[in-house]
């Protein structure tokens, strides 16, 4: 476009010149009227200097005419002698347009290079046979505002970087026996932040990978369930909301869909897991109802809250909540957590909400929040 415009679109000292002509002025009666010297005159005239702002509004004064006017022919002489811009420029707005790539790059999901081995490389980390198989590639060429696009496009980029990271963890045979019965274990952790440490060795004593993958921008995922083949289970966490009652709450809910052998033909993504996704409404696949009904039991006993509710209704003082959950063995997060989603409180003594991630994170395979899980090549 550039080249072709260049072939008739002039400097704009040529029009200068046509409108001096056309006034009988010559160039020392121009730089007279301008109030600079002859040889500045003569450097726009001739081509060899362009039109500054400055000049643009003193041409104007001369000529009686809009400034805009010179200004405007200096921008059109500019853009259409400009140097084409390089074709790796779409390539990259279509990249990030789509996927968060500055974002995989820092995190050392693909390494910064040029355009064309950054597509090397998605078609590699998205295991398709070329560039036009990049997932949702396509469609960013085509529509660029799709914020719909963009969320599924960093599922799924998180997605494959879950699936990266468990191909390479060894873990004994998967043994639905041993999950279950792990499930005594683990809720035994449920009294003290600190119990969340022990989670990763517990399931891979099972045959579970858990992997732990720091979000990308705009994917609101909490946790996924999946499997490599029908004896490698896999969980997937985000630790989207650094709080007790949000990891307790995922990890059983993707335990169940393990246990329920869900996940084996599409992987199940959790997004967003609270309020009505939480609850075991009918607008819920029931795969989701049964997973969220057996997180919120094993955070905190449903009959028992539901009697504690009744019990002090309208009233739930702080001493009550923390009886309780002493009573029940759980950490006043996990009670807090479930009375907020039943009174739609999400404001009602967050302080007992503690953070886990400082101690779950150490002893985890963990990608993200400023460490990378080295991969074999």
């Amino acid at each position: 476009m550039a080249a072709m415009n260049a072939a008739w679109i002039r400097h704009p000292g040529s029009y200068i010149k046509e409108e001096m002509e056309a006034r009988g002025w010559l160039q020392r009666d121009l730089a007279f009227i301008l109030g600079c010297p002859e040889q500045a005159v003569n450097m726009i005239l001739s081509g060899k200097r362009g039109i500054s702002p400055d000049m643009a509004n003193a041409l104007g004064e001369a000529f009686d005419v809009s400034p805009e006017f010179f200004a405007n022919l200096q921008k059109a002489h500019d853009l259409a002698h400009a140097k084409a811009p390089d074709p790796s420029v779409a390539v990259r707005r279509d990249m990030q347009n789509t996927y968060p790539v500055r974002e995989m790059i820092k995190r050392g999901w693909i390494e910064l290079s040029d355009a064309a081995t950054l597509e090397t490389q998605l078609v590699r980390f998205f295991r398709v046979g070329g560039p036009t198989e990049i997932p949702y590639m396509t469609h960013a060429a085509k529509k660029t505002e799709d914020d719909d696009v963009r969320v599924k496009a960093a599922q799924l980029a998180w997605l494959f970087r879950v699936r990266q990271i468990a191909e390479g963890i060894a873990v004994p045979p998967y043994s639905e026996k041993a999950l279950i019965k792990a499930l005594d274990d683990l809720q035994s952790l449920l009294q003290e932040p600190e119990g969340v440490r022990h989670v990763p060795k517990i399931l891979a004593a099972c045959g579970v990978r858990f992997v732990l993958v720091e979000k990308l921008p705009n994917a609101k995922i909490d946790g996924v369930c999946f499997w490599l083949d029908d004896a490698r289970p896999i969980i997937g966490m985000t630790l989207r909301f650094d709080r007790i009652n949000n990891f307790w709450s995922v990890l059983r809910h993707e335990i169940e869909h393990v246990l329920q052998r869900h996940g084996r033909d599409e992987a199940v993504v959790d997004s967003e897991l609270e309020g009505e996704r939480a609850s075991t409404s009918e607008s819920l696949p029931e795969s989701e109802r049964v997973a969220n009904a057996a997180a919120a039991r094993f955070c905190v006993p449903i009959e028992k809250l539901d009697s504690f509710m009744a019990r002090k209704h309208p009233f739930y003082y702080e001493k009550d909540v923390v009886a309780f959950a002493k009573i029940i063995e759980r950490h006043p997060g996990l009670v807090v957590g479930q009375m907020q989603f039943r009174m739609n409180r999400y404001d009602y003594l967050t302080r007992y909400l503690v953070k886990i991630r400082h101690l779950v994170l150490p002893g985890s395979i963990a990608d993200g929040w400023g460490q990378v899980v080295p991969l074999s090549r």
